[in-house]
């Protein structure tokens, strides 16, 4: 199996050691396509306005400098000499569920990936949980490979991605693996913190609340927070089916 790995955090990322030793334990054909610098929340965007420079770093591995999209499209179109099987995204460093999904490059990544028509499965390390700072990549190092064997054997559906979240826990501490939905908070987290510079103009930072929201069961939100790796299977139709069919009813003739 030729299995490309991508993320969000770079090519220099923790996360994507992590992720190249999970792939270690399914294959040893491994190539590599991450952005230069950080991409986070940059969602499904593709370089459109200016030229994309890569950087090879190694015999099947490229620094690329634009989004996480730009590096699945070109790993796929240029650099390597065949397809993949699988695409892996991440490990991201801190969670992507509930609405996080709808922004997240490392999701972005692995639907460029699906859009292509390979496989693609994100993976994400949660943390701060437990206490400001904790990151346990541990913990995805040692879940990885027995969350995707399963699903690998199994397969899924050619329009849908896979999202794994792996909890805030230490490996032996971990409850088990959920299949799970995507859950939506009950209040907003993303904030903004006004600063002002030496010249005194403002400036501002964009960032997240620590806090946390009530989820239902079933959803990755609670599947996380009870320590279980939670995986949802994901999709890019956002039609909400229900209210179509209502609207397409009391549309005015």
């Amino acid at each position: 199996m030729r299995i490309l790995l991508t993320n969000d955090d770079g090519i220099n990322a923790p996360g994507l050691a992590v992720l190249e030793d999970i792939a270690k334990e399914l294959t040893d054909d491994i190539w590599i396509a991450a952005p230069e610098e950080e991409q986070s929340g940059k969602g499904r965007a593709i370089s459109l306005t200016h030229p994309v420079r890569t950087r090879k770093v190694g015999a099947k591995a490229w620094a690329i400098a634009g989004t996480p999209s730009d590096c699945v499209l070109l790993a796929m179109q240029d650099l390597m000499p065949d397809a993949p099987d699988l695409v892996l995204s991440g490990v991201n460093r801190g969670q992507n569920i509930a609405e996080d999904t709808s922004f997240s490059g490392t999701i972005a990544a692995a639907m460029f990936g699906m859009q292509l028509g390979i496989p693609s499965i994100a993976l994400s390390q949660a943390q701060s949980f437990r206490e400001r700072g904790s990151l346990p990549w541990a913990t995805a190092r040692a879940w990885g490979a027995k969350t995707l064997r399963p699903l690998i054997a199994k397969g899924w559906p050619t329009d849908v991605v896979m999202n794994v979240n792996f909890p805030d826990r230490e490996p032996e501490d971990v409850q088990g693996i959920q299949i799970t939905r995507q859950g939506f908070r009950d209040e907003s987290i993303i904030h903004t913190d006004r600063r002002e510079d030496l010249r005194g103009n403002d400036y501002y930072w964009i960032g997240y609340k620590g806090k946390l929201s009530k989820p239902d069961a079933g959803t990755d939100l609670r599947a996380i927070y009870d320590g279980f790796v939670s995986v949802s299977p994901l999709h890019v139709d956002l039609t909400h089916e229900a209210y179509l069919e209502e609207l397409r009813e009391t549309w005015p003739n």
